[in-house]
């Protein structure tokens, strides 16, 4: 069965909560919400707890276009010389491969860049889960003082100034150069970062010659000792919360971040995070919320005894080690 999904964008809602950002708009619905199309996903279900991810898209590819250029610019950075693709590399996974970011004026960050692959797919974005969406997510780093230090108004004016961007907003848009269609622009391309037909994608589409023995061991053993309880879904996770040391304690080097606690000062979100997308994650390393876990055979051994209470063996390690290697694909080549 195939379904369609439309990634509806409530732009204009989310921008007016926000008093900082309201200020640059006008009382009117913005005509640009109208200008774009909408991005539809071809989804395919199948009887798994994964999910393959859809192979066909429909979007608006001038939109992409303008986003990846927006996505590239370091004029998003208070001293122009970070972009969002400074953390977030495409085509090496997505992140940056370091345990922890670089900002502006090389300020540290204290989490590990989260993958912006298929981010599309995820329930919030971030690890603690404060941002609701892409949309949402956006303007985080653009003002966070540790990331790129900028605003609004100053990347408004950067942008104005540049031909490109000038040109190319005014032709898409009667608006022109807004906060609603940057942040328009840039969702619209990470909404074109999917990778399907990974290895696992193929064998839940029938194709079992897609995985190979060891890595059919690995998914049953990924299945029946619980891991799809929270890695599941079309993103292999990123759909729900977990406390991160459920059943029995993390190492310490994990301990010093609460999580979601960190958002709510709510006792019970101590350690509570985002249930990561295991999409590409053999290309994501370092691991966990601080990095600070450099292969994934440590990874998944962490995780079977802190989360599912089990002691694996050298082997099952290596089979679910290679079952992981079989969820990485590169991003959609668009029509």
């Amino acid at each position: 069965m195939e379904n369609r999904y439309y990634a509806c964008l409530t732009i204009g809602l989310f921008l007016s909560s926000l008093p900082s950002v309201s200020i640059y708009l006008s009382a009117d619905v913005k005509k640009s919400t109208n200008d774009r199309l909408a991005t539809v996903y071809h989804f395919k279900n199948v009887d798994n707890p994964i999910q393959p991810i859809p192979q066909k898209i429909d979007i608006d590819k001038q939109w992409v276009l303008l986003g990846k250029a927006l996505f590239n610019s370091t004029l998003l950075s208070k001293d122009n010389t970070i972009s969002c693709a400074s953390c977030h590399v495409i085509n090496t996974g997505g992140d940056d491969g370091f345990p922890v970011s670089v900002g502006i004026n090389s300020k540290v960050g204290v989490r590990n860049s989260p993958t912006v692959l298929n981010a599309t797919f995820n329930f919030r974005q971030f690890w603690d889960g404060r941002a609701n969406s892409l949309l949402e997510q956006i303007s985080g780093p653009i003002h966070n003082p540790v990331e790129m230090g900028s605003s609004w108004p100053e990347v408004i004016a950067k942008l104005s100034k540049d031909s490109y961007f000038n040109q190319t907003f005014n032709d898409l848009s009667s608006d022109g150069i807004t906060i609603e269609n940057i942040l328009l622009a840039i969702v619209t391309y990470e909404e074109s970062l999917i990778t399907p037909n990974a290895a696992i994608d193929q064998y839940l589409l029938g194709n079992t010659a897609a995985l190979t023995q060891q890595q059919i061991r690995g998914l049953k053993l990924f299945t029946e000792y619980g891991c799809t309880t929270c890695h599941q879904g079309i993103n292999i996770g990123g759909n729900i919360y977990q406390k991160l040391g459920r059943i029995n304690d993390i190492p310490e080097k994990l301990t010093q971040d609460l999580g979601k606690y960190e958002v709510t000062k709510n006792q019970e979100d101590r350690f509570v995070f985002k249930v990561p997308s295991l999409r590409n994650v053999a290309q994501t390393a370092p691991y966990f919320h601080n990095g600070s876990v450099t292969t994934l055979n440590e990874a998944v051994t962490i995780m079977a005894n802190s989360q599912l209470g089990r002691q694996l063996s050298e082997a099952e390690v290596e089979d679910i080690v290679a079952l992981l290697q079989s969820f990485s694909s590169k991003e959609i080549e668009l029509e």
